[in-house]
C-alpha cells in the first residue's frame, strides 16, 4: 500500500496530496531557502511531479522563477510557502506544509549549506 501525504497552506486555499515514498528529505540553509521561508533553515521532501495532485479550491500554487531550473511555490491568497516546482519532473514540498509532520518518511536525513553564524544562535542560547 502506497503512502499518501496531505497538506496545504495556512488559509487552506491550496491543498496537495502526494502519493508514494518521498525522496531526498533534507534541510537547507542556502540564501534562496532563507529568503523563501524567512527562516534560517527550511525542511524539504521531494516527489515526482506525477505523484502530486493539487486538490484544494485554489488549484496549483502561484510560482516565482527563482533560478535557471526551479520556481518557488506559494499561496496567492495567504502567501504561505509551499515548496518548489523544478523543471526536472520534481515537486519539492516544505515539511511545514504537511498535515502529518511526524511521518517517519518525512524526517530529514541530510542538511545542505550551513546557516550563517549569528551572535544569538549558539548552542544553548537559542529558543
Amino acid at each position: 500500500m502506497s503512502e499518501t501525504h496531505e497538506g496545504g497552506c495556512l488559509c487552506g486555499h491550496i491543498r496537495f496530496s502526494a502519493k508514494g515514498q518521498p525522496g531526498n528529505p533534507h534541510s537547507c540553509s542556502c540564501d534562496f531557502c532563507q529568503r523563501h521561508s524567512g527562516g534560517l533553515t527550511l525542511y524539504w521532501v521531494e516527489f515526482p511531479s506525477e505523484a502530486v495532485d493539487w486538490v484544494g479550491e485554489g488549484g496549483a500554487p502561484s510560482v516565482y522563477r527563482s533560478s535557471d531550473y526551479s520556481s518557488r511555490s506559494f499561496c496567492p491568497r495567504c502567501g504561505s510557502t509551499l515548496g518548489a516546482i523544478d523543471d526536472a519532473p520534481v515537486v519539492a514540498l516544505v515539511l511545514g506544509s504537511f498535515d502529518n509532520k511526524e511521518a517517519e518518511s518525512l524526517k530529514p536525513l541530510s542538511h545542505s549549506f550551513e546557516p550563517p553564524e549569528t551572535a544569538w544562535w549558539k548552542a544553548g542560547t537559542h529558543i
